[in-house]
């Protein structure tokens, strides 16, 4: 059995009182490993697990999906917990940092400064064991962290965010990478932002793992405002590709939600959220 849990999303479930932010943090745990898959915005991804009874003393993984704001600057009240775990001589495991080898690179926004990650690969490497890879990497027998995403169709290849240090175009957000979970019935493919492209990071789950079949997608798709063409696109991926389940969320806005809603079977997601599936 493998269980994924909404711990940051930008809506809770009805009647779950959980705290809600624009970001995004998962909880994904099997017999294997147990992998926090990004931090969110600030703390509330350590309190809504507090409430749900989770345990993150006992991570394996920490897995940043790429450097914005909404996914890494909760590293800072993770390292604080963790800290006083050690004062208080209270055992925890300390997990692997998996990201993009870009990953820390800075990135600003007009009008906004930095809304990359606030802390530095040295100072994290105090905390975690870094380990950056732009190849697939196998975090255990089933799950794998994507790496750089390869992007080949003609409607999702110019998505972009900010502008990164020291560049002079605006950031393609080569970090963006996810995982892909590898099921009996298929392939789970769990994403942060998809700036890389949703239909691209399935395409590439897909051709990593040899497995055609897509049990499930859940994370955000960057379908906010989206152009025509990434929206047409991206439909017209998905009602060919006809996965089991898509739980969309985070930088999926409503009106791509309902289009979504129209060619797959599209389920809700909010903080609070459990989805087991069989190993």
């Amino acid at each position: 059995m493998m269980k994924i849990t909404v711990l940051v999303d930008n809506n809770t479930l009805i009647d779950r009182y959980f705290l809600a932010e624009p970001g995004l943090s998962l909880l994904i745990e099997d017999d294997e490993t147990t992998v926090l898959f990004d931090t969110g915005y600030s703390d509330i991804f350590l309190k809504n697990g507090f409430k749900m009874g989770k345990d993150l003393t006992d991570l394996d993984y920490l897995v940043l999906s790429h450097n914005h704001l909404d996914h890494t600057w909760g590293l800072d009240p993770l390292i604080r917990y963790f800290t006083e775990l050690q004062i208080e001589q209270r055992p925890f495991k300390r997990p692997a940092l998996v990201a993009h080898p870009e990953i820390f690179v800075s990135v600003t926004a007009a009008g906004l400064g930095e809304v990359g990650s606030l802390l530095s690969e040295e100072k994290l490497a105090k905390h975690f064991s870094i380990q950056l890879s732009r190849q697939p990497k196998a975090l255990s027998s089933k799950l794998t962290f994507l790496g750089e995403i390869p992007r080949r169709n003609n409607f999702e290849k110019n998505l972009t965010f900010g502008r990164k240090e020291g560049a002079d175009k605006d950031d393609l957000v080569i970090d963006d990478s996810a995982l892909v979970y590898r099921s009996r019935e298929g392939l789970i493919i769990i994403t942060g932002c998809s700036h890389a492209g949703i239909c691209n990071i399935i395409e590439y789950a897909k051709e990593v793992c040899n497995d055609h079949r897509v049990v499930d997608i859940i994370g955000g798709f960057h379908l906010l405002n989206p152009p025509d063409q990434q929206l047409q696109g991206t439909l017209s991926y998905f009602e060919a590709l006809q996965p089991a389940a898509v739980h969309a969320c985070h930088c999926t806005d409503l009106p791509a939600k309902i289009a979504l809603s129209r060619v797959v079977p599209l389920k809700e997601v909010g903080v609070g959220l459990s989805i087991n599936y069989d190993a």
